[in-house]
């Protein structure tokens, strides 16, 4: 669901002078083979999706001098980065894996990788990770994305986790203190409606239920509250559970015994950006990319807003992209990709995490939007450069980097779009209908999900 919040969508190109193979057949595994290199200095080509698009003048011109400055360093490396927008096109994403068409190096979602490897349309990794000194400061829950056994394939460049966003500015004149956000849903509830009672247009709460956002959001609040929406295996429900009946009933009396969550529902992902630019909405579930988005989309201001950490939560919804290569790349394709991942993606101070040519070309920084170290060596230099050269208050932000140094990431579930389609329904009951029944709604929720995922197993 990440790709609804438009920040995330850099650019991602098709072309490839190499063909991919999406059989997984006997070419790949030579491929993959350690002892097929033709030389570490061997003069080496490889093709990068996701190059910022040209309109994106500044991150595009950044991306160029880290190519130059990469190639110096290894002059028998040639990095050629392909563009378009969007990254990833959902409809036309898995033919163009089939038909040999994705770059060397190629862009991803988290929620494609594992149907990726399943259908051996990536190269393991494995045999030439020595070459990425990072991989032992990831978090072992993001890596876990592109892990298979104890084969990789693949390499992580953005990782966000579900917070409280919230309006500062509304949360003091309700009488709330902005430096301590709500850590409980009982808290949340309170707070919900001390600004609904600001006045008529005030809405303490906001939540999704429709467009697939309110199944997505339904998954975030149940993992908050230590919930599954499936079953280890992948092949039933597990969101008819004590803390799914939590979700819907907590919302069920915030909107109609509260009246704490505004009387318009059916809301789609743009909506609540635009109340929460507006100045009139509290709280909402979001990644710290939210409030990047209401400024530069919604009139908000980074000042007025913070997020904190998913109230009560042990996990959180997590999502994000990354690499993997073709399966047709060669062994000195391979390496020569991981180097430059590492180099663009994974080091403090370089590629993404320059904090100081970010503020030089006036782009903002601080926002905790990229959670790929944690606690980690790394995670706390990324910390300590942001706070360095911010333009935005970090501080707003500080409680939410404190909560995820804690929780568990998990990943969206399987057949997740479908999954969120059947749980829109519920959520948009409880919030339109006042005698909903949350009980028989998760019952039928259940036994839709349950044929789903059977079809797909």
């Amino acid at each position: 669901m990440k790709s609804r919040n438009l920040s995330i969508l850099l650019a991602a190109g098709i072309t490839l002078t190499v063909a991919a193979c999406g059989s997984g057949g006997d070419d790949a595994k030579d491929s993959a083979k350690p002892g097929a290199s033709t030389g570490a200095d061997a003069p080496v080509t490889i093709t990068v999706g996701c190059k910022p698009p040209k309109n994106n003048a500044k991150e595009a011109a950044q991306w160029d001098a880290d190519v130059a400055a990469f190639q110096k360093l290894h002059p028998n490396i040639t990095v050629e980065g392909k563009d378009a927008f969007p990254c990833i096109v959902p409809e036309t994403f898995q033919a163009k894996l089939a038909g040999g068409q994705m770059e060397d190096v190629f862009y991803v979602y988290y929620t494609d990788v594992q149907k990726i490897i399943a259908a051996g349309q990536a190269a393991d990794v494995t045999p030439y990770l020595d070459s990425v000194p990072a991989l032992k400061n990831i978090r072992p829950d993001v890596m876990s994305v592109f892990k298979t056994g104890d084969k990789i394939y693949g390499l992580p460049r953005v990782n966000y986790s579900t917070g409280l966003v919230y309006n500062r500015k509304l949360f003091t004149q309700a009488g709330l203190d902005p430096d301590n956000p709500p850590k409980t849903w009982a808290e949340v509830q309170e707070a919900a409606k001390k600004i609904a009672a600001l006045g008529p247009g005030y809405v303490g709460y906001g939540e999704y239920s429709a467009g697939n956002t309110g199944g997505w959001h339904f998954t975030s609040s149940i993992y908050g509250r230590g919930g599954d929406m499936v079953t280890p295996d992948g092949k039933k429900a597990a969101f008819n559970s004590p803390q799914g009946k939590a979700v819907l009933e907590n919302l069920k009396q915030m909107r109609w015994t509260d009246n704490s969550m505004g009387t318009k529902q059916l809301l789609r992902w743009e909506d609540l950006m635009r109340m929460m630019g507006s100045g009139k909405l509290g709280m909402m579930i979001g990644a710290p990319d939210v409030v990047k988005e209401v400024n530069n989309t919604f009139k908000g201001k980074f000042d007025d807003y913070g997020v904190a950490g998913m109230p009560e939560a042990t996990s959180s919804l997590s999502g994000g992209d990354g690499y993997m290569f073709n399966p047709k790349a060669t062994p000195d394709q391979i390496k020569a990709g991981l180097q430059w991942l590492e180099y663009k993606f994974l080091t403090p101070g370089q590629g993404q995490f320059n904090y100081e040519r970010a503020k030089a070309d006036g782009l903002p920084v601080g926002l905790p939007d990229i959670d790929l170290f944690g606690s980690a060596e790394p995670g706390q230099k990324i910390q300590e450069l942001r706070k360095q050269f911010a333009t935005i208050p970090v501080e707003h932000f500080q409680s939410y980097v404190d909560a995820n140094a804690a929780v568990q990431f998990k990943l969206e579930p399987p057949k997740a779009q479908e999954i969120y389609a059947v749980l829109d329904t519920a959520m948009s009951a409880v919030l339109t209908r006042q005698d909903a029944n949350v009980d028989q709604l998760l019952a039928d929720a259940q036994k839709k999900v349950d044929n789903i995922l059977a079809k797909s197993s």
